[in-house]
């Protein structure tokens, strides 16, 4: 990784956003209990800032950065931050646009994980937000192993579409151009979870009506007009 002043005014851009997306998650109220979770910033092609297993309070001197090939370049990451390297790499080699990636145990998220149920799109923060397709299921595997990773790069090769995937059994991740639409998108999902779950009391969700993602990028393209 360059160490350029550039560079790491570059770094401590990304580690401020990493933990302004840290603290919107926990202000929207979509964190577990625990407060687990992992966030990452991309630095550039090969490397990454990594935030450690447990994010509430997080600090700017909290996060490490990582090579793609799992490699501490500065900082210093626990075990049970180190593990994960693998699984936000895969991402960031699978789509060489996303810029963050963010992993939670958020409740009505992990319940559809849990349950191997892909989690449909049927509100609108969803479909402006960057997820206008189900969010897939990937099959379980122990946490950073390879079946975990090959899992997901698997679903992300076959939903080439998806901004997010459910982890069997664990969690949710999701991915984005930057630290703050990440975020925004995990929040989307959670409270779209949550949506799902409260309308199967009352009869179950129902699907958008067809070419709603077009008027909904219409209505967005008129105001930015």
């Amino acid at each position: 990784m360059a160490t350029t002043r550039v560079a790491k005014e570059w770094a401590h851009e990304r580690a401020n956003e990493l933990v302004a997306a840290a603290e919107a998650l926990f202000t929207a109220g979509v964190m577990s209990h625990s407060g687990h979770a992992n966030l990452s910033a991309r630095l550039d092609a090969d490397s990454f800032l990594l935030t450690p297993g447990f994010v509430r309070g997080l600090r700017p001197e909290d996060l490490a950065a990582v090579s793609l090939d799992g490699r501490v370049l500065e900082g210093e990451l626990r075990s049970v931050s180190a593990e994960i390297i693998a699984m936000h790499s895969a991402v960031y080699r699978a789509r060489p646009h996303v810029g963050a990636v963010i992993h939670t145990h958020s409740p009505s998220a992990t319940a559809f994980a849990v349950a191997h149920r892909p989690l449909p799109c049927r509100t609108e923060p969803m479909l402006r937000f960057g997820q206008p397709e189900e969010v897939p299921v990937v099959p379980w595997g122990p946490r950073g192993s390879d079946v975990s990773v090959r899992g997901i790069v698997d679903v992300l090769e076959r939903r080439p579409a998806t901004s997010a995937a459910l982890l069997a059994n664990h969690g949710l991740i999701v991915f984005g151009p930057d630290s703050a639409a990440t975020a925004h998108l995990v929040v989307a999902i959670e409270e779209s979870a949550e949506a799902e779950i409260a309308a199967a009391a009352i009869g179950g969700a129902v699907d958008f009506p067809e070419g709603a993602l077009a008027a909904v990028r219409a209505s967005i393209a008129r105001v930015a007009s």
